[in-house]
């Protein structure tokens, strides 16, 4: 069994301390700590996290192995100092199915990289008409646990109300892609100033807000959980405040392009910029960001969205929407939630680790850095400033909005239960 002796890392932006993995797991955490044999990282002024777990991947795979597979995409969470993903289930075939969700499970046991949780369909197809198999996928191998449309909404008041019935007799759990599909027929972007000027088609805030408001009402009404993805306009945030007054069981999520994009970049028509639910307002961005800070959206989750070369590389309207996210989730909430203010490295923690792990039931991550727990950790240099270069990401996919824009902080380290995954930011 192999030791590693972090030293001197900042746990949770705290007090400089040592830290002792022994096999799987945190053996000790103090100061002047020595162990006979082990290998020691000088990590003297650098960060050290729970590893990072992520409750909205897209990883591709099955069928869509051109813009990501299960290796790149956890290669990817790897270097962003993930240790565990949540794979949703709009691929090719739609993981509607015990046996699709056991193969994504099973590839990312091979691959070892990062832990990934398949999430299953809600619908048949994600078609919304029919609910898929839920049973047979938490009872399957992959125990699946989050079940979602992603990329679809359910629309279909009742087929969602049946979906929380179910999901209720396991303790599973509902996200939902809230988009009026009549209201955001034609949707290119935000609907407002930016999209009258460009003539371009509006997604209007209420399409979001809407869905929100009814499924957490459903929620209320059966006693069921309900998650909200990727939440985007100041309008959410209000309705989910209001529904967790309420105690109605409701959890969110912000990208971090929503903590710090805005729709005046449609402006350059780059389809880069180009993603479902859109870039809102500056008004916007503000809210998320407070809203995360306090505690009424619970967690941020990156919306990895891969898309090969061709589907990006054309005419906006052409393009498709998503942006890939993993490799720098971190720096980005570091630069709209730590540097200003808005949150401590504790804060991120619980925001970027714990909560989506309790959130997606993932045993075994986002506990604390302790002895006796699991050593799923990430070390970063949050000093460390520079432009990112799509050229050097383990994603097999290069959409990203930040290209050649200074971010702050690096991923240096990852350990997936004592085995380092990433080491001086290479991967292993």
């Amino acid at each position: 069994m192999s030791k590693i002796l972090i030293r001197g890392a900042k746990v949770l932006g705290g007090e400089r301390q040592d830290v002792l993995i022994d096999g799987e797991t945190i053996a000790q955490v103090g100061t002047g700590l020595s162990a006979e044999g082990a290998e020691v990282i000088e990590a003297e002024g650098k960060l050290l996290l729970p590893g990072l777990v992520d409750l909205h991947t897209h990883l591709r795979e099955p069928g869509r192995e051109d813009s990501e597979t299960v290796l790149t995409g956890t290669r990817a969470a790897a270097s962003g100092g993930y240790t565990a993903v949540f794979a949703m289930a709009n691929t090719f075939p739609v993981a509607d199915t015990a046996g699709v969700v056991e193969q994504v499970w099973r590839l990312g046991k091979e691959h070892g990289y990062c832990d990934v949780q398949p999430i299953g369909a809600v619908t048949v197809g994600l078609e919304g008409r029919k609910l898929a198999e839920l049973g047979a996928m938490h009872e399957s191998a992959a125990g699946v646990t989050v079940f979602s449309d992603d990329g679809k909404c359910v629309d279909d008041a009742v087929i969602m109300r049946r979906a929380l019935e179910y999901v209720k007799a396991f303790g599973g759990i509902v996200a939902q892609h809230a988009q009026e599909p009549r209201l955001t027929e034609g949707a290119q972007m935000n609907e407002g100033v930016v999209s009258a000027e460009l003539g371009l088609g509006g997604w209007p805030a209420v399409a979001e807000e809407s869905i929100i408001a009814r499924d957490v009402l459903l929620a209320e009404h059966v006693g069921s959980r309900v998650h909200i993805c990727h939440l985007s306009t100041a309008g959410s945030v209000e309705i989910v405040r209001w529904a967790k007054s309420r105690g109605i069981q409701v959890t969110a999520e912000v990208t971090p392009h929503h903590l710090l994009l805005t729709d005046e970049l449609v402006r350059t028509y780059n389809p880069v910029y180009k993603v479902n639910p859109p870039l809102r307002t500056e008004r916007d961005v503000t809210a998320l960001r407070e809203a995360l800070a306090d505690g009424t959206i619970d967690i941020v989750a990156t919306d990895h969205a891969p898309h090969p070369h061709e589907d990006k590389d054309c005419e906006w309207a052409a393009a498709a929407m998503g942006m890939v996210g993993l490799e720098t989730a971190l720096s980005v909430v570091q630069e709209t939630m730590v540097d200003t203010g808005l949150l401590d490295w504790a804060g991120v923690a619980d925001r970027m680790s714990a909560k989506p792990a309790q959130i997606g039931q993932a045993t075994g991550h986002g506990r604390p850095v302790s002895a006796g727990e699991p050593a799923n950790l990430t070390l970063v240099d949050t000093a460390y400033r520079g432009q990112v270069d799509p050229a050097g990401f383990a994603s097999r996919s290069r959409n990203t909005p930040y290209q050649g824009r200074e971010l702050p902080g690096r991923v240096t380290h990852t350990w997936l239960r004592g085995k380092a995954t990433l080491v001086d930011g290479k991967l292993t």
